[in-house]
C-alpha cells in the first residue's frame, strides 16, 4: 500500500535508483515507518502519563508513581532506536541489516533499563526518605548511601554487559575485578560488616534514634546510626561509640520495646513482729499498690503478689511483685516511691517495725581458779 502511494507521486526511475547499495524507494519505506512508529511511541508515552496524573491528581498511588517514574526516564535514543528496529523490519531488510539494527535496539536498551532501574532506586528513597525523616534522619542517611552503592552496582553490570554486546571479551576482565575484589574484600572486610549491619538495622530495625538500650555493661539513648557506627549518649553525659557489627553481634536490650515493666522488691520486719501482723502484711501491700494505682499523678500499675519469703539473719522477708504499665524509668521511680511512702504510713499506724541489720552478742562469765606458785628453791637455801 505505501509502496503504491510512492508509485502515485514519483517517477519510478527515481524509485528505482540506488542509494547505498537499496533502492530509494527502501529507504523512503524506512523513513516513513520510522516517523510513524516513533511517533506512534511518543505519543504513547506522553497519553500514558497524562491519564496518570490526571486520573490520580495530587495523591498519586505508588503503582502509578512508579509507572510515570520509568515513563519519564524513557529517554530519546531508546525510542528512536525501537522504530528503527520497527521500520527496518516493516521495511523488509534482509537478515543482516536486521541484525545491525538489533545490535543497536540491544545497546540501547541496555543504557534504558540502567536509567529505569536506577531511576526506581531513587524513587524508593524518596518515598523512604518521606516518610522516616523526621522520625529517623540517620536511617535515611544511610539508605541514601547505600542508594549511591546500589546504583554504582546496577551501572557496573549494565558497562559489562555492553562491553560483551560491543564484541570485547570480558571474561578476563571480570576475571581480574574478581581478584581484585577479593583483595579489597580482605583489606575493608570490617567496613563491609559494619555497612551490611547498618543496612541490617535499617530494614530490620531492632531500634532507632531515641530508644533507650543496655548493650553488655553499657547504657545509653541511640542518638546516630551511621554506616559505620552508632553512638549513644550515655546517662552520665559521655557518648559511647559501638560498630554497627559489634552491635548486631551482641545483645542489646531496646526497653523503649517495654510494653510493661515487672518490679520486684522487698523489705523486712523484725523478728518480735506477731503472728496475725505477719499474716496482714501481705494485704497491707497490695492496699498500698492499689492506692497509688489510683492516684491520676503515678503510672498505672497492677498488683501481682506479696509474700512472706524467707528468715533471715536479723529480719522476716518479704518479697512484693507489681507490674508497671508504663515503660519509663522516671514513671517507675515515681510508682515506687509512693507504694513505699504508702508501706511506711501504713506501717507506722500499726507499729510495725522495719528490720535493719543487728547482731546480739550473748557473754558467758566462767569461775577461774588459781593455783599457788611452787616456792623458789633459792629461798629455802642455807644462809651463810
Amino acid at each position: 500500500m505505501i509502496r503504491s502511494l510512492f508509485r502515485q507521486f514519483l517517477d519510478d526511475d527515481v524509485l528505482d535508483q540506488r542509494l547505498l547499495g537499496a533502492p530509494v524507494e527502501d529507504w523512503l519505506l524506512l523513513v516513513a515507518a520510522l516517523l510513524a512508529t516513533g511517533l506512534l511511541l511518543a505519543a504513547s508515552r506522553s497519553l500514558i502519563r497524562w491519564r496518570l496524573r490526571r486520573a490520580s491528581g495530587q495523591a498519586a498511588t505508588w503503582p502509578e508513581q512508579v509507572i510515570d517514574n520509568v515513563l519519564a526516564r524513557t529517554r530519546g535514543y531508546f525510542l528512536f532506536a525501537l522504530s528503527f528496529y520497527l521500520a527496518a523490519r516493516i521495511a523488509g531488510w534482509d537478515e543482516r541489516g536486521l541484525g545491525w539494527t538489533s545490535g543497536l535496539l540491544t545497546l540501547a536498551s541496555l543504557l534504558q533499563a540502567g536509567r529505569w532501574i536506577t531511576g526506581l532506586i531513587t524513587l524508593w528513597i524518596a518515598r523512604y526518605r518521606k516518610e522516616k525523616l523526621a522520625a529517623d534522619a540517620s536511617a535515611v542517611t544511610s539508605m541514601q548511601a547505600l542508594g549511591v552503592l546500589a546504583q554504582l552496582a546496577v551501572w557496573s553490570v549494565i558497562a559489562l554487559m555492553f562491553l560483551s554486546n560491543v564484541g570485547v571479551n570480558v571474561t578476563a576482565l571480570v576475571a581480574g575485578l574478581g581478584i581484585g575484589g577479593v583483595a579489597i574484600g580482605l583489606a575493608v572486610q570490617n567496613i563491609l560488616s559494619d555497612l551490611f549491619a547498618s543496612l541490617s538495622i535499617v530494614l530490620d530495625k531492632p531500634f532507632v534514634i531515641g530508644d533507650t538500650l543496655t548493650v553488655g555493661t553499657d547504657s545509653g539513648t541511640v542518638e546516630y546510626i551511621g554506616l559505620k557506627s552508632t553512638r549513644l549518649r550515655s546517662l552520665s553525659g559521655e557518648q559511647i561509640v559501638f560498630s554497627n557489627d559489634d552491635l548486631l553481634t551482641s545483645r542489646v536490650r531496646n526497653y523503649e520495646r517495654m510494653t510493661e515493666r515487672r518490679v520486684v522488691t522487698g523489705f523486712g520486719v523484725t523478728y518480735n513482729t506477731e503472728h496475725d501482723t505477719l499474716a496482714a502484711i501481705p494485704d497491707l501491700v497490695r492496699q498500698a499498690v492499689e492506692a497509688v494505682n489510683g492516684d491520676p499523678e503515678s503510672a498505672p500499675l497492677r498488683f501481682d503478689r506479696a509474700h512472706f519469703k524467707a528468715f533471715a539473719d536479723s529480719s522476716l522477708d518479704f518479697e512484693v511483685v507489681y507490674y508497671v504499665l508504663d515503660p519509663a524509668y522516671a514513671r517507675y521511680m515515681d510508682a515506687q516511691q509512693a507504694i513505699n511512702l504508702e508501706i511506711v504510713a501504713a506501717f507506722a499506724q500499726r507499729g510495725i517495725e522495719f528490720a535493719f541489720p543487728t547482731r546480739t552478742v550473748y557473754v558467758q562469765s566462767a569461775a577461774v581458779t588459781t593455783r599457788d606458785a611452787p616456792a623458789d628453791p633459792a629461798s629455802d637455801a642455807p644462809t651463810s
